[in-house]
């Protein structure tokens, strides 16, 4: 690895990368909502990691806690082949969560954009980006079935000849307990 790559691990995107950052994750927000979920895939790599942890509230001093680890209990643990799999799903008529389907709107803010350290996300390079934003998804279904989600994520994106893609994306929300019926939305 070069001097000059070295040097911008770990560092801020500059100003034409963060804003191409956005407009993918905007472009992400409208697939999503105009439930275009196989135009969606395509915006994700094939060796994906998608994964929501549960979260439970903890005192200040066992905080380190309160997200699940991997291996436990997860909203999502899935690769794009799963994800693939429940479009399909969706597609087909049989999930009955989503007939008829939801109306969703994802606000995504608070980008923030940085050049991967390879020592830390080994495979992965600094011409990939890590990137955190946030966002607030506002779900609706049938007459009254009103949720919303808001959280973090936490995104590697990788580019590639045809743009970028996301390669791994963690997923916090904020509420540890859901009260929605169930949780049939991409985040």
């Amino acid at each position: 690895m070069s001097t000059a790559t070295e040097s911008r691990a770990g560092t801020r995107a500059d100003r034409d990368t963060h804003f191409e950052v956005e407009q993918f994750y905007y472009e992400e927000a409208d697939l999503l909502d105009a439930g275009r979920y196989a135009d969606w895939l395509d915006l994700l790599a094939d060796d994906l990691d998608y994964w929501m942890p549960t979260r439970t509230n903890r005192l200040r001093r066992q905080q380190a806690l309160s997200v699940a680890a991997r291996g436990e209990a997860a909203f999502y643990d899935e690769s794009k082949e799963s994800l693939a799999w429940r479009v399909r799903r969706f597609d087909s008529g049989m999930a009955w969560a989503e007939d008829p389907p939801s109306r969703t709107r994802h606000l995504i803010g608070n980008v923030l954009a940085r050049h991967v350290d390879p020592a830390e996300h080994p495979g992965f390079t600094t011409d990939d980006l890590l990137v955190r934003s946030v966002f607030l998804v506002y779900r609706n279904r049938l007459e009254r079935e009103e949720n919303v989600f808001a959280g973090s994520r936490t995104d590697i994106l990788r580019r590639t000849g045809n743009g970028l893609q996301v390669a791994r994306r963690t997923i916090l929300l904020d509420q540890n307990i859901l009260l929605a019926k169930n949780i049939s939305t991409f985040f």
